[in-house]
C-alpha cells in the first residue's frame, strides 16, 4: 500500500493542474497572449500621449474658452443688472417692455447675451497668435456689459507670448480709461476692481513672459556652449592630428629618407654584387615605406570631410612580393598552402597579410639566421595562418621594439572575428597563428583577448592545426 502511495505520489500531476505537462503550454500561452496585449496598450498609451502633447496648447485655449464662458455670461447679467455696462440702460427698459411677447425676450437675449459672450470667448483661441481681437472684445466687452474677464485673459495673455512693451502699455492704458468710464462711481470700488481686472493680469502675464523668455535664452545659450564645445573639440583633435602628422615626418620621414639615399649610394659605389642587392632591396623597401608613410600622414592632415590618397592594401596575392622581398634580404622562409583557395573577404586578406608581416619581421628581430615557415590553410570557413620559426642561429642583437605588434595584431585580428595566439615551441622557436573566419559573416564583438601561449607546446610545433 505504501508503494502504491509513492508511486502516486511520485507521477506526474494530474491535466489542469499546476505544473502538468499539459498546462505548461497553456500557461506559456496566456503569458504570451498577455505580454502582447500589454505591449500594445503601452504603444497606444505611448502614441496618445505624443498626439496630446504635441497639442497641448490648442487643447489649453479650448479649456480656457470653454471654462470662462459661463463666468462670462454671469458677468454680463450683473453688469447689466448693476447699471454699469452702456447697454444696461436701453436693455432695462426694452425687456419690461416685451413682458407679454416671451419669445422676442429669448431672442432679444441670445442676441444680447449669447452670440456676444461666444464670440468673446472664441477670441481667446487665437491669443496666441492674433490677441489684439481679444483684447478689442474684452475693450468691447467691459464697455458695453461691465464684463471684465475678456480682457482681464487678453492682459494676461498679450505679454506672456509677446514682447512688445509699448503695445501692452496702449492696451493696458485703453482698459484703464474703458474701467474708469464704468466704475465711475466709487473711488474704493473703481481701485478694487481696477487692481483686480487690469493689474494682477497684467503683471502675472509679464511674470509668465519673463519666465518663458529667460528659459528660452538659457536654452539657446547651452546650446551655442555645446556647439562651441564641440567645435572646440574637433579643433584640439585637428591640431593633434596634425602635431602627430609634423612629428612623424620630422623624425620617421627624414631618417628613412636618410636611409634610402645611403642605400643608393651604397648601391651605385658597391662592387659586390651580393651588397648591391641588398642595397637595391633597402632603396625599394625604403621608398615603399615612405609611400605608405606620406599615404599616413595625409590622412592625418587632412579633415574628416576628405579622404586622402592612399595605395592600395596589400592582400594574399602579395605574399609572393613579402616573401620574395625578406628572401632578398637573406631570411630563409618557407611557404606551404593546403586545401581550396577561396574568395576571402579584402578585410580578412588584408588581416592575413599583416599576420605575415608582422611575423616575418618579429622573427627578423628575435631569431637571426633561423628558417621561417609560413603556412596557409583553406578550410570552408576558415583561413588559418600559421607563421612558426625555429632558434636563432646568430647572436642576438634586436634592435629597440615598442612591444605593440602583437597587441595590435591582435586587435586587428578581433576586428574581423577571428582568433590568434602565440607562444615558444619546444625546440626554442616561436609560432604565430591566427584563424579568420572567410564563410559565413561573423559579428566581431570588439577587440578580445588573445593567447600569448599556446597551450600543449608538446609534440611537434609546425604540425598543421597546431
Amino acid at each position: 500500500m505504501e508503494k502504491v502511495k509513492v508511486l502516486i505520489g511520485s507521477g506526474p500531476a494530474l491535466d489542469g493542474q499546476e505544473g502538468s505537462p499539459r498546462s505548461r503550454p497553456r500557461l506559456g500561452w496566456v503569458k504570451a497572449w498577455l505580454s502582447e496585449r500589454a505591449n500594445h496598450l503601452m504603444a497606444l498609451a505611448r502614441y496618445n500621449g505624443r498626439w496630446w502633447w504635441q497639442r497641448r496648447s490648442r487643447m489649453a485655449d479650448w479649456s480656457l474658452a470653454l471654462s470662462t464662458l459661463p463666468l462670462s455670461g454671469l458677468a454680463m447679467l450683473v453688469g447689466i443688472s448693476g447699471g454699469l455696462g452702456r447697454l444696461s440702460v436701453p436693455l432695462g427698459a426694452l425687456f419690461p417692455a416685451l413682458s407679454e411677447w416671451v419669445a422676442w425676450i429669448l431672442v432679444l437675449g441670445v442676441l444680447c447675451f449669447v452670440v456676444p459672450g461666444v464670440l468673446a470667448s472664441v477670441t481667446m483661441l487665437w491669443r496666441r497668435s492674433r490677441p489684439q481681437w481679444l483684447l478689442l472684445a474684452g475693450l468691447l466687452m467691459l464697455l458695453l456689459y461691465g464684463n471684465p474677464v475678456p480682457l482681464m485673459v487678453g492682459l494676461y495673455s498679450y505679454p506672456a507670448f509677446f514682447d512688445d512693451r509699448k503695445v501692452l502699455a496702449g492696451w493696458f492704458a485703453l482698459g484703464c480709461l474703458v474701467h474708469a468710464s464704468v466704475f465711475n462711481s466709487m473711488m474704493s470700488q473703481f481701485l478694487m476692481t481696477g487692481i483686480v481686472a487690469l493689474v494682477l493680469p497684467t503683471v502675472a502675464g509679464l511674470w509668465i513672459g519673463t519666465r518663458r523668455q529667460l528659459i528660452d535664452r538659457l536654452k539657446e545659450r547651452a546650446e551655442r556652449l555645446e556647439r562651441e564645445q564641440h567645435m572646440m573639440a574637433e579643433q584640439a583633435i585637428t591640431a593633434e592630428r596634425t602635431r602627430i602628422a609634423r612629428e612623424m615626418h620630422d623624425v620617421v620621414a627624414h631618417r628613412v629618407s636618410l636611409m634610402v639615399l645611403h642605400a643608393g649610394g651604397l648601391e651605385v659605389s658597391a662592387t659586390d654584387d651580393r651588397t648591391i642587392e641588398a642595397a637595391g632591396l633597402i632603396r625599394t623597401t625604403g621608398r615603399e615605406a615612405l609611400t605608405e608613410l606620406r599615404g599616413i600622414l595625409g590622412v592625418l592632415r587632412e579633415g574628416s570631410g576628405d579622404v586622402a590618397p592612399t595605395a592600395p592594401q596589400p592582400v594574399l596575392d602579395d605574399l609572393d612580393r613579402l616573401l620574395f622581398e625578406w628572401r632578398g634580404a637573406g631570411m630563409r622562409v618557407s611557404r606551404q598552402e593546403s586545401g581550396q583557395r577561396l574568395r576571402a573577404p579584402v578585410q580578412v586578406q588584408r588581416t592575413a597579410f599583416r599576420v605575415v608581416q608582422e611575423a616575418l619581421t618579429n622573427a627578423a628581430k628575435h631569431a637571426t639566421g633561423a628558417v621561417v615557415r609560413v603556412r596557409l590553410r583553406h578550410a570552408p570557413r576558415v583561413l588559418e595562418v600559421e607563421v612558426a620559426n625555429g632558434p636563432a642561429s646568430a647572436p642576438l642583437h634586436p634592435p629597440p621594439s615598442g612591444g605593440y605588434g602583437l597587441i595590435g595584431l591582435g586587435e586587428r585580428v578581433a576586428l574581423v572575428g577571428g582568433r590568434i595566439s602565440a607562444g615558444p615551441c619546444p625546440d626554442g622557436g616561436w609560432r604565430v597563428r591566427a584563424i579568420l573566419p572567410v564563410g559565413e559573416e561573423t559579428e566581431p564583438t570588439g577587440v578580445e583577448s588573445y593567447n600569448t601561449e599556446e597551450e600543449g607546446t608538446e609534440g611537434d610545433p609546425y604540425a598543421p592545426g597546431r
